[in-house]
């Protein structure tokens, strides 16, 4: 999953509390996965949420959010849904129960609403948001090799956690590091040293407690 219209700096120095940020992109090399099926996403674009169902009798749809920026889904904007990427403005969007309930042009009642049920919702790779310094996206960070200070390779990132404190980066380790069990890197600037985005590298200071001897 590689948003490749957002340049990348060549290295980043993580600020003291990193964050990784939700956008699904498109991208064959990284298959997004959804409750462990594979979601295809086309080329150039990103996932920003899921239709799961309707809303009452009016057409109103129920967003399952994929994004960290509900607020693309502001009325006037205009969102793809489903590989055919069917091109819908959005005429009504409000906050309920975690979700985004949307009115779509066209979707004027419950059947019409049910019909999209199921479908995803896209957007061109190029809306994607601007990230904060310091922040990075979950996407970019998932695959990156990971590297000690002294350039001994010890795993690649295969998820992260977001906590309250700072996010967690999982790290499959190689079969020789930490008994072959996963590593739990926390993303703060004591332990993570490096982020290089473009080099897919990112390095750590192995404090204490970090491996199992």
């Amino acid at each position: 999953m590689a948003e490749t219209s957002l340049p990348a700096p060549a290295a980043s120095t993580p600020s003291k509390r990193q964050r990784s940020r939700r956008e699904q992109p498109s991208g064959s090399s990284r298959e997004y996965r959804h409750r462990n099926q594979a979601v295809h996403i086309p080329d150039g674009y990103m996932a920003v949420g899921r239709l799961i169902g309707a809303h009452g009798l009016t057409g109103e749809l129920r967003v399952e959010l994929h994004t960290d920026f509900p607020e693309r889904f502001a009325p006037g904007a205009t969102v793809l849904v489903g590989e055919g990427l069917r091109s819908y403005a959005i005429v009504g969007a409000r906050e309920h129960k975690g979700m985004i309930l949307l009115v779509l042009v066209g979707v004027t009642d419950r059947t019409a609403a049910e019909e999209l049920r199921g479908e995803w919702l896209f957007i061109p790779e190029t809306a994607a948001m601007p990230l904060p310094e310091g922040n990075f996206w979950v996407h970019d960070i998932i695959g990156l090799a990971v590297v000690d200070e002294t350039g001994l390779s010890l795993g690649r990132v295969t998820d992260v956690l977001q906590t309250g404190a700072n996010d967690v980066y999982i790290i499959a380790p190689t079969a020789t590091v930490n008994q072959g069990k996963e590593l739990l890197i926390p993303a703060t600037a004591e332990v993570v040293q490096r982020v290089d985005v473009a080099g897919r590298t990112m390095t750590i200071r192995l404090i204490p407690g970090l491996v199992d001897e």
